[in-house]
């Protein structure tokens, strides 16, 4: 089963990294990223092109249906009344392995800022904590590596 995957990027610094997600989540087939906070937009106040998230995108900015929110929460109440499993991308002492999650019709993906990961009061608003296993040296990928992974992992 390919399950539907969408997507919440809760106050990602860098517009680079947003585009890169939009990139991978049109590329894997995920359907729509929901933007919190300070989430960088496609588009600024004037309707004008991000010229960063532009860059990095190429033109999946334009293919995946997006929506801004203030909050994660209302993201996730919104997606817990649609039905979605809702699973944070973290390193935590609740965390499993993504190769050991059991997919569900529905996904809503959460992945965290780059300095501070997914903050506590939205972890415990979801269903699942998944990680992927590292073998480095390094703790962490970069977050829009880190949504191409689990993309992938998720809808092959």
């Amino acid at each position: 089963m390919t399950p539907v995957v969408h997507i919440l990027l809760p106050d990602i610094r860098s517009a680079y990294n947003v585009g890169s997600i939009f990139r991978s989540a049109d590329c894997f087939g995920a359907l729509k990223l929901y933007l919190t906070g300070t989430t960088p937009r496609p588009v600024d106040r004037f309707n004008r092109p991000q010229k960063e998230i532009a860059k990095t995108a190429l033109g999946g900015e334009k293919a995946i249906p997006w929506e801004y929110f203030d909050t994660a929460k209302e993201v996730i109440k919104k997606a817990k009344k649609d039905g979605f499993t809702i699973v944070a991308i973290e390193q935590s002492s609740k965390s499993i392995d993504i190769k050991t999650f059991t997919k569900t019709e529905k996904i809503l993906c959460i992945f965290g800022n780059e300095v501070d990961g997914v903050p506590k009061e939205i972890l415990k608003l979801c269903d699942e904590v998944i990680e992927i296993d590292m073998k480095g040296e390094k703790e962490s990928l970069n977050v829009s590596v880190c949504a191409g992974v689990v993309l992938y992992e998720l809808l092959q």
